[in-house]
């Protein structure tokens, strides 16, 4: 799966993240790309963090499967992301607006502090979609005990970043 991830967003929704941008917004994105390094590693999946770029824009690499793309003076980094957001991929964000226009794309929006919770969660036995917290806001429709499809389509990209046993050689 690919990820897009609003980098500064997510650094900010973590207290130890954060406490790394304490020192330096360089050391926060570090930080960052050492945890979505590992991410990558074990759950094969691709992760593109976008930053608000100061520097002229541009993309760098942070480590297999990690890439970093920081936007271009004036576009900032939510607009990035709308941009790159299609069919097949998840967004991580905190951002209401951002999130409304990814799900218009095809995208699956998901809020930074469930993705941050899943990423430091500890290994364990995967759990079953049934199990997964109501994540819906507000009334609606259908089953009151099913999730709805946004929610759904969230959990499962969720999910597919379980710890996995490393394979061997």
């Amino acid at each position: 799966m690919r990820w897009l991830v609003d980098g500064y967003n997510v650094i900010r929704c973590d207290p130890g993240l954060a406490a790394h941008e304490g020192e330096s917004l360089e050391a926060g994105r570090d930080a960052l790309c050492r945890l979505l390094a590992d991410a990558a590693r074990t759950s094969g999946d691709q992760f593109t963090i976008v930053f608000d770029g100061a520097r002229g824009g541009g993309v760098t690499f942070a480590g297999r499967g990690v890439r970093i793309l920081f936007s271009r003076a004036p576009e900032r980094a939510d607009h990035v992301l709308a941009r790159l957001a299609g069919a097949g991929v998840a967004v991580v964000t905190n951002d209401r607006e951002l999130r409304q226009t990814i799900a218009r794309t095809g995208a699956v929006a998901v809020s930074a502090d469930e993705f941050v919770a899943r990423i430091f969660a500890p290994p364990g036995p995967g759990r079953s979609e049934d199990d997964e917290e109501d994540l819906s806001r507000g009334p609606k429709k259908g089953n009151p005990h099913r999730l709805s499809k946004k929610a759904r389509a969230a959990t499962r990209a969720l999910n597919r970043l379980r710890h996995r046993p490393k394979r061997s050689p």
